[in-house]
């Protein structure tokens, strides 16, 4: 058996993780799905204040009070900030970092950063509220809606709450306690072979992948695997070798 902790990316909740794991808990492992505080069902505890910290902490509680460890920790989208802060708080309880369709924020960068500021902030309401964008413009700024039919469009669109826009604004601060961890790339909407060749020429953002520490792997779908190929996605979470 293994323990996965799974936290989504903006605007979603742990309802966005249902049908992973349904699948993982059908085959015996213990799956804890997150939702970060002021979204989904805690989007009532939405407020300015909240920061990136705030997510991290989300994280690390439920790790630390539910006393979990050889967690596979699993960030989709932009959630991979809080979670690769997490792990970096509480290395000795996680066996592998896995980004679904994301990467590692780097240290002293802001997670706003890696989506696009200027998309993010032009769409901002009463100053720190994000909502969710109009299908075609998450389109053009390249988050692939490929698997999402109607049914995954309008449970999206019915259960996203507005991203508090403090929890992807201030840079993350690492201690390097991450570094070290096993982690797993798991590309959907980029094809694995455009992946090898951005690690390859040395892009800043890929480049770090090239390490031993490194796993890359392939869910050909769109933006969000666990809503357009729940199955999939939790086996192929359940291959993953928890350890090096």
């Amino acid at each position: 058996m293994t323990t996965y902790v799974l936290v989504p990316g903006l605007w979603l909740g742990a309802w966005a993780w249902q049908g992973v794991t349904s699948h993982l808990r059908e085959d015996g492992h213990a799956a804890y799905p997150v939702t970060l505080t002021g979204l989904a069902d805690r989007s009532h505890l939405a407020a300015p204040e909240l920061t990136l910290d705030t997510h991290i902490d989300d994280i690390v509680n439920l790790i630390t009070y539910e006393d979990l460890r050889d967690v596979v920790l699993v960030g989709h989208s932009l959630g991979s900030a809080a979670v690769t802060g997490a792990a970096d708080r509480v290395p000795d309880r996680i066996a592998r970092v896995v980004y679904l369709e994301s990467g590692p924020v780097p240290d002293g960068v802001a997670p706003i950063d890696m989506a696009g500021r200027e998309f993010a902030e032009a769409r901002v309401r009463d100053g720190w509220r994000y909502p969710l964008p109009a299908w075609e413009d998450l389109e053009a700024s390249g988050s692939s809606l490929a698997g999402l039919g109607p049914a995954e469009r309008e449970l999206m669109r019915s259960r996203a709450t507005d991203q508090p826009l403090g929890t992807i604004t201030a840079p993350i601060r690492l201690t390097g306690a991450f570094d070290r961890l096993p982690k797993t790339l798991i590309s959907s909407s980029f094809p694995l072979a455009q992946v090898k060749t951005l690690i390859a020429d040395g892009h800043p953002l890929f480049a770090p992948l090239a390490g031993p520490e490194w796993e890359l792997r392939e869910l050909p779908t769109g933006h969000w695997p666990m809503l357009s190929r729940p199955a999939d996605t939790a086996a192929l979470l359940a291959e993953l070798t928890p350890s090096l």
